[in-house]
């Protein structure tokens, strides 16, 4: 699962010059590009602060009709990367903007460096990979919207900022690093694991879904969590096993290990789970 970018048949894009002003690149997807000559890309729109200008004004193009984007450059304040994309990949090397893969519903993004906040939100479908820390609010609900992230799944390497997985209701968020505050809040359904340490308020408003904390929590866990029982959940196999095949650092001794099992929110639904690895 593992990628890295296509040598052949692919859009080179690079940003000409590096910039504070916020550039809306949500152009930047292959279902934009798929029958496009390499002038048809350059004429796409994208915002440059609040000016209207085209793709081609502010990065480099090469190549043209390909599913297989690779952008390059200082793309921290480069915003809305694959929003909404439904095939292909993108690979993105170095950090990147807000917004990374917002609304997407199947294909590939692979990103070389961290992500800005709300990376993966609301997506249905897909792989989102981060080989980097993530910002906050990975694969959350925007403000008003009752349900984030739907399906699918993101894997990030490092850190991960506050409300991970907020309101998520399907797939799978795997952090290999620390996970901060209110992981998995008002969480509706899903898997949320972390490899590091589990920041503290986890499952706030939690009504189904499992968070597991493979490396303990930072904190004592909220009171609204019940302790159940220690037992060896035997889904959990299946899950770490599949994690282990992606390259993850899931040891077998986590695969057979038993985990303590908290329930709650309890001032919810009180159907979620928190499992912590360990005796």
């Amino acid at each position: 699962m593992r990628g890295s970018a296509i040598e052949t048949n692919e859009v080179i894009l690079r940003l000409r010059e590096t910039s504070s002003i916020p550039i809306e690149a949500d152009s930047i997807c292959p279902d934009r590009f798929v029958s496009r000559s390499q002038a048809e890309i350059e004429a796409l729109p994208v915002l440059f602060g609040r000016r209207k200008t085209t793709l081609g004004e502010l990065f480099t193009v090469e190549g043209g009709n390909s599913e297989h984007i690779v952008v390059e450059g200082d793309l921290r304040h480069v915003k809305r990367i694959g929003q909404g994309m439904s095939q292909g990949r993108i690979t993105i090397r170095g950090d990147v903007g807000m917004h990374v893969g917002t609304w997407m519903r199947s294909g590939e993004i692979i990103v070389d460096g961290n992500v800005d906040a709300w990376a993966g939100a609301h997506l249905s479908g897909g792989v989102v990979w981060v080989h980097g820390n993530a910002g906050h609010m990975l694969g959350a609900a925007y403000a008003g919207e009752t349900r984030g992230m739907r399906g699918g799944v993101i894997i990030v390497d490092g850190d991960a900022g506050t409300r991970a997985g907020e309101r998520m209701r399907r797939g799978l968020i795997a952090v290999q690093g620390n996970l901060g505050e209110f992981a998995g809040a008002r969480m509706i359904a899903g898997s949320l694991f972390v490899f590091g340490k589990l920041g503290a308020r986890a499952g706030a408003g939690m009504k189904r879904g499992t968070i597991v904390a493979l490396g303990g929590t930072e904190d004592s866990l909220l009171p609204v969590f019940q302790y159940a029982c220690s037992y060896r959940p035997t889904f959990m196999r299946y899950y770490l096993q599949r994690l282990r095949e992606w390259g993850l650092p899931v040891t077998p001794k986590q695969i057979e290990g038993v985990f303590r099992r908290y329930i709650g929110d309890i001032t919810t639904l009180g159907k979620g789970e928190i499992l912590v690895y360990g005796p």
